[in-house]
This record gives structure tokens, sequence and C-alpha cells, in this order.
């Protein structure tokens, strides 16, 4: 699957068969969910494109903070233990138990994906 990019948002690109043309989502977007659509891929990124344009001049207008998609903070909520045997295995490698999370997820989707 592709992606499109713009201002910092991530959109999916999608074919649909039975409406011969392309779609997609803001990826990350849960509680705003921003969507577009085109017959090209220059039409689809236009109408992407549009569609945030006119998010983030709403969210101006209105005063309100534009949602960013995967920030790249992340809170989890893990049991004690967990969480411990994790903070000891970052000590004796020698890295932050944030840098053990960040590659332990890494190896995990790589594996996932191969």
């Amino acid at each position: 699957m592709g992606y499109l990019k713009y201002k910092g948002y991530k959109g999916s690109v999608e074919f649909s068969e039975e409406d011969n043309c392309l779609f997609g989502q803001v990826v990350g977007m849960s509680k705003n969910r921003i969507t577009y659509e085109g017959k090209t891929i220059d039409e689809l990124k236009t109408d992407f494109e549009g569609a945030i344009d006119y998010y983030l001049d709403y969210c101006q207008r209105k005063g309100i903070v534009p949602h960013k998609a995967h920030s790249g903070v992340l809170n989890i909520r893990i049991s004690s233990e967990i969480h411990d045997m994790a903070a000891s295995y970052a000590d004796k490698c020698g890295i932050t138990l944030n840098a053990f999370i960040r590659e332990a997820l890494k190896q995990h989707i790589e594996q996932i994906h191969t």
C-alpha cells in the first residue's frame, strides 16, 4: 500500500473496484476521520491536500489544536514484573529502557512483515 504525505500527515492510498476510484484516509486520526478520493493519483493527491488544509483551517477558526497522527510519544500499561524485566535487560545491555522497547517493537514488526 502506498502513502501520501503532506504537512506532517500521512494518508493511505486504496482502490475501490466497485466504484472504480482511488480513496484513502489520514492514518492515525481516530477522533477526527479525514477521508479523500479521486479518479487519478493527481486528483487523489489534490483532494488529500485539500482535506488537510480544510482540517487545519477549521481547527484554527475554532481555536482547536489540530491532532497530529503518531507523534512518536507512546504511553503503555504493562505489569510491574514485565517493566522490571525489561528495565533490567536494558540496563544489562547498557541501553535505556526506551531504546530497548523501541528496538523490540521494531524487530517484532519486521518479523511480522517478512
